[in-house]
């Protein structure tokens, strides 16, 4: 079982891939971070935007959950208005379950 709590019934094939791929990243922690943000946004994000977090799909987990936790600084290239929405998305004072 993925997580997911969207249905992709009504998403284009390339978003359904993304939220696909937002929910099998390998490690459990970020199919939650990126799975859930997926859930939530993944109708309403634009072409680029779209494009963006595809980008950040590709990131490994270790580095992509270190920018978001703060524990290492994100490479300019990533910081994108996508990213700072997903890090907005989830709020770190509670356990991720």
């Amino acid at each position: 079982m993925s997580g997911t709590t969207r249905s992709s019934a009504d998403l284009d094939p390339r978003r359904r891939r993304t939220l696909y791929r937002a929910w099998h990243r390998g490690i459990r922690e970020m199919d939650l971070i990126m799975g859930r943000f997926a859930d939530a946004e993944i109708g309403t994000l634009s072409d680029e935007e779209l494009t963006a977090f595809e980008a950040l799909i590709e990131v490994p987990d270790r580095d992509l959950f270190g920018w978001l936790t703060g524990e290492s600084a994100v490479p300019e290239n990533y910081d994108t208005a996508v990213y700072r929405r997903l890090k907005a998305f989830h709020k770190h004072d509670a356990p991720i379950h």
